[in-house]
């Protein structure tokens, strides 16, 4: 499948403004932007034609070109991820036959994660959107239930059927469980990896739905698909012993860069 990668960047976050531009220290003492690591482990990824950085800000296209991104400018009026997605894609002017929207803040998400569902996307001709979703471990399980405490939004929970078609994705930890439970080897809760893989048609077509309130109250732009009836493919992936996070709040800076 002829597939390309954007990577949607957004300067004026609500809940941490400028944060593409967050710089993380890496294990040899290297400060990279949010944004460049994200695109450096996009460029990893093996059977992809091409990667864009897509944002509306100046700074991050300056600073993307600088360390040899090749971008693609939209509008301000893009609501999120998907919808700068599907006008970076519609101003793109290229044909692919899948589009992944590789999250310009998680910088920890694996190539393989990608080449899964990819390769999902290649065998479910029924469905027109795939994401993956993580087993929660113990470490990732805290994390969820120390942010929600301390009234902070972190990381998503994902829920979804026997044939692993979604049924909903939350902020909050979902479905709820015993913290003995979760260390088990077949803990129901799973981490929602905020990368998406999307027909053409799927995502050219998103910006025409209707925002529903459970989009609206969660903030969780895949709740637009599954409000309007479309089914979105959630992926097990495995993660080979790394820790996949992303930044969402300031605190998230030291907790990557432990584990970078």
């Amino acid at each position: 499948m002829k597939t390309c990668i954007l990577i949607p960047a957004r300067y004026a976050s609500t809940r941490y403004p400028g944060k593409p531009l967050v710089a993380l220290k890496g294990k040899d003492g290297t400060s990279k932007t949010l944004v460049q690591r994200s695109w450096e482990r996009a460029c990893a990824v093996s059977g992809v034609e091409a990667v864009f950085v897509t944002t509306d800000d100046d700074r991050i296209r300056d600073h993307a070109q600088a360390f040899g991104a090749e971008v693609i400018m939209t509008s301000e009026s893009c609501e999120n991820g998907t919808e700068r997605c599907a006008e970076a894609y519609q101003n793109l002017g290229q044909s692919f036959d899948l589009v992944v929207n590789f999250q310009g803040d998680a910088p920890m998400t694996p190539a393989w994660f990608v080449e899964d569902l990819i390769a999902a996307m290649a065998t479910r001709s029924d469905v027109d959107v795939a994401t993956p979703v993580l087993q929660c471990d113990a470490e990732t399980y805290a994390h969820f239930v120390q942010d929600r405490k301390e009234v902070r939004v972190g990381g998503t929970t994902a829920v979804f059927a026997t044939d692993k078609t979604a049924l909903y994705f939350s902020k909050e930890v979902v479905p709820y469980a015993d913290a003995d439970k979760v260390q088990s080897p077949h803990s129901s809760v799973y981490h929602h990896v905020g990368l998406y893989a999307y027909r053409p048609s799927a995502l050219l077509n998103y910006p025409t739905l209707t925002r529903g309130p459970l989009e609206s109250l969660e903030g969780l732009e895949q709740l637009r698909f599954l409000e309007n009836r479309n089914t979105i493919l959630c992926v097990p992936v495995d993660s080979r012993g790394q820790l996949f996070w992303e930044l969402n709040n300031p605190i998230d800076v030291q907790r990557m860069e432990e584990h970078l």
